[in-house]
């Protein structure tokens, strides 16, 4: 019965340098070299994300801070920050909510929830708002509503266009219905820009929901997101239990809201900066 006999394993003769100290020590593998995409839930080593921080297996791309995102968008020493000094207020008394913003200051390095300002984009001039989910989960306050509303106000007085990258959960709780009256005000202020012929770009990024898809995220000209990006409303869990459905397993994905007609156009983040430019110069009927 020599079918089923057990074979010899390889042996490995170790080298003439090596000592007993170095052949009993363990392979080390350094803490933080992986991640799981978040989507295909695919292992990959975090050289293989790169700078621009995508999954090469589904496209989909990692959240990144705003002045990061900014980094890969717009031209080199263009950006110019505004209103960074607009006054905190907790306008319901929300229990330590002060804290709250201070620890999100110092752990982002940002005054709120979005960055906003002018910039050139492939020699263009922009008008220009990056959300940061990394800010109380991007959520929309009366602060964040504010630089977003004067975004689109001052972009009109310059005859600009504006790009807007959204990452939000939705309204902010702690500000309680001053959170949701920031839909209505920035919808204004979008609505004065598109009536002054002025182009908005919408960049839809993982995850934008909530009040912010239920306003500006959704009003623009051209709307852009990024692949497997997360969009939608209510949560997927509160709606199944609403409806009592199951939902399809890609509902509230960007391939899926693009199929129904609800976003223009999925653009890997490789390619944003080049589309951008694009979108631009036609905009502006130059080559």
């Amino acid at each position: 019965m020599g079918l089923f006999k057990k074979r010899d394993y390889i042996r490995i003769t170790p080298s003439p340098d090596s000592n007993e100290e170095t052949m009993q020590q363990k392979p080390f593998v350094p803490d933080g070299s992986w991640e799981k995409c978040p989507s295909c839930h695919k292992a990959l080593h975090k050289k293989e994300l790169g700078t621009e921080r995508t999954c090469h297996h589904c496209g989909y791309g990692f959240r990144i801070g705003a002045k990061q995102r900014l980094s890969l968008i717009v031209d080199e020493d263009s950006f110019e920050v505004w209103d960074t000094d607009i006054a905190f207020k907790n306008p319901i008394n929300y229990p330590d909510y002060e804290k709250k913003i201070s620890i999100a200051k110092e752990n982002t390095g940002l005054d709120e929830a979005v960055l906003t300002g002018k910039a050139k984009i492939g020699g263009f001039d922009v008008v220009i708002g990056v959300m940061d989910s990394r800010f109380i989960m991007g959520s929309m306050s009366s602060v964040v509503g504010e630089k977003i509303t004067r975004a689109f106000e001052k972009a009109r007085f310059l005859n600009l266009p504006v790009i807007m990258f959204t990452a939000s959960g939705g309204a902010r709780m702690q500000e309680g219905i001053m959170s949701l009256m920031q839909m209505a005000k920035i919808s204004g202020a979008v609505k004065r820009h598109s009536e002054a012929g002025l182009l908005y770009i919408p960049v839809l990024t993982d995850p934008t929901l909530g009040g912010v898809t239920a306003s500006f995220a959704m009003q623009g000209d051209i709307i852009l997101a990024e692949p497997q990006t997360v969009i939608g409303f209510a949560g997927r869990r509160v709606i199944e239990q609403t409806i009592r459905q199951k939902l399809p397993d890609d509902f509230q994905k960007a391939e899926f809201l693009l199929e129904k007609g609800f976003i223009d156009k999925i653009v890997p983040r490789t390619e944003l900066r080049e589309t951008l430019t694009l979108l631009l110069s036609i905009h502006q009927g130059r080559e």
